[in-house]
């Protein structure tokens, strides 16, 4: 392989982060929905923290834990963005 042939397989791979990142984002939208039918708060520092502490403990690298750590804190907030974005929206999906 060459280095087109790899910049190829990265281009696919980010097209699948994109759509597996948009499905995840739907799934806060309704999450944050739920949460607030039920009257509950919008983060929830605990299950934030049960989500870092399983990918950090699932990651098998090249990436260190400082990394993935960085990459899902990032993840968690923009799906709380998302769901308080939805909410103020009267809930409609986005």
């Amino acid at each position: 392989m060459n280095i087109e042939d790899w910049r190829s397989e990265i281009d696919a791979i980010d097209d699948e982060l994109l759509r597996l990142l948009n499905m995840r984002a739907r799934l806060a939208i309704k999450v944050g929905q739920s949460k607030q039918l039920a009257g509950s708060a919008l983060c929830d520092p605990k299950r934030e923290q049960e989500v870092i502490e399983r990918v950090r403990r699932g990651n098998q690298g090249p990436l260190d834990e400082t990394a993935i750590v960085e990459l899902f804190g990032c993840i968690i907030r923009e799906s709380r963005r998302v769901e308080a974005e939805a909410i103020e929206h009267d809930g409609r999906d986005l």
